[in-house]
């Protein structure tokens, strides 16, 4: 039996294999019929659908080609041509064999798909341009999804949307994209700089500069890498300056310092949240606790509930007297880490805010002075006291009696007699069995008779 007919026999064996979806083996069946039988186009464009079903477009293209080489005539081709290039996005070979499948049969209804792939891709390609010169990325990545339904296997577009998931933060995804590049294209500078970027945009400074110095040797013209080592040099030196400035006390250079590197990529939520941290450390340094507040606005609304940002914003609310807002961050700091210093600092925040309620209960100002205080007391005192309610509904006298508890325990935290909340205050004092002598000790000099009117 000559080769030939061996050959035939592989060949046919192999289409059986394909009809029953095995198509591992019917690759190595056109494989034995190629070495058999070299010069067949046939057993080429065959094999190349094996490539093609088997997820690997690039050999599957390389045979197509080589069946081509053989048989230029090889009409049938054209059709594994269109579909390979589609797959790889290779737009230009995808419209000429298009064009050769229709020449040889104008009715053809073997590259439809790739005919509207090819119209649908083109009509995409500029939003995806400027969505992305916009630094819109989350629009660049939905179109470019759109696009990789029909291009699975283009590597410009893989890229791009590798790019565009580390500037969104979702670098895990990115570097993923980029590793499979590499596997295929060891010496593609696009995907090193994507791992470079995901490890700039990850605060891993002092190794993505390597990543962006092996991009530039392997293409060195390759701009974006020219731009992000500027990038990430300047924020490593502007940081570590700064931070010499702040251990120096000078704090209003350290301030600058800190500033200057919060605009050299907005993007860059880690790096950034760390930075305006450390800003709202100056600011409070600085005696700018209003702006510090503002800076640890910004970490938390950049990197999510972070604990260095919320104690040191509890901190300055503290400060400012704001307690209602600064016990709301500590209870959540205790959540992320119980500690005694946090759970200090907010009985401190509760304990400012039972004094603003103190103020309140006696109509002051929390800058009221002593005397203001004591004047409040006695008028309040006076017009909730029970032997002025005598004659009132017993409703009414419950209601005023607890009017003049809370006037008298207000004034007892106000006057630091008691380091107690309001409640413990209320509880004690509706336990007491002399009321009335509690309140003699205010009024030491009136001689009011008290009744109760009980």
């Amino acid at each position: 039996m000559d080769a030939n007919t061996l050959a035939e026999i592989k060949s046919t064996l192999g289409e059986s294999q394909c009809r029953a979806n095995n198509y591992e083996a019917a690759l190595r069946s056109y494989s034995e019929a190629i070495d058999l039988w070299p010069d067949s186009a046939a057993y080429y464009n065959n094999r190349a659908g094996c490539y093609y079903e088997l997820l690997d477009p690039i050999s599957a293209l390389a045979d197509v080609r080589h069946a081509l080489r053989i048989d230029p005539g090889f009409d049938k081709a054209y059709v594994n041509v269109a579909k390979c290039c589609r797959v790889l996005g290779d737009l230009f070979g995808m419209e000429s064999a298009v064009q050769k499948v229709f020449e040889a049969d104008r009715n053809s209804t073997a590259v439809n798909e790739e005919q509207m792939a090819l119209r649908e891709i083109r009509r995409l390609e500029p939003f995806i341009k400027s969505t992305y010169d916009r630094m819109f990325f989350g629009a660049t990545r939905v179109y470019l999804d759109y696009v990789l339904m029909m291009a699975p296997a283009t590597v410009r577009y893989r890229i791009l949307k590798a790019e565009c998931l580390a500037y969104l933060n979702r670098c895990h995804d990115a570097l993923e994209i980029a590793a499979d590049v590499i596997r295929q294209y060891p010496t593609s500078a696009d995907a090193i700089f994507v791992r470079g970027l995901c490890l700039f945009y990850t605060d891993n400074v002092e190794k993505c500069i390597p990543h962006f110095e092996h991009a530039l040797l392997l293409d060195p013209e390759h701009e974006k890498s020219k731009q992000m080592r500027i990038k990430a040099k300047k924020v490593k030196a502007m940081r570590e300056e700064a931070n010499r400035l702040f251990k120096m006390y000078r704090y209003r250079e350290a301030y600058l310092v800190f500033t200057d590197a919060l605009a050299i990529d907005v993007n860059n939520t880690v790096i950034n949240s760390k930075l305006q941290y450390n800003r709202a450390l100056v600011n409070t340094r600085l005696g700018f606790l209003v702006h510090a507040v503002e800076d640890c606005n910004n970490v938390l609304l950049l990197n999510g509930p972070c604990l260095k940002a919320l104690v040191l914003r509890g901190q300055c609310l503290l400060k400012l007297g704001i307690f209602e807002e600064a016990v709301a961050d500590f209870e959540v700091a205790l959540t992320l880490e119980s500690s005694e210093e946090i759970k200090k600092l907010w009985r401190d925040a509760k304990q400012g805010l039972q004094r603003l309620g103190c103020y309140g209960i006696l109509g002051v100002g929390s800058n009221a002075s002593d005397d203001d205080i004591r004047r409040a007391f006695y008028q309040k005192a006076r017009l909730h006291h029970p032997d002025k309610h005598a004659s009132d509904s017993n409703e009414k006298q419950e209601e005023e009696r607890h009017k003049f508890l809370e006037v008298v325990g207000a004034y007892e935290m106000l006057s630091n007699r008691r380091k107690c909340s309001r409640d413990e205050i209320g509880q004690e004092m509706k336990a007491s069995p002399d009321v009335e002598e509690m309140f003699r000790s205010f009024f030491w000099n009136e001689s009011i008779p008290l009744n109760s009117g009980r």
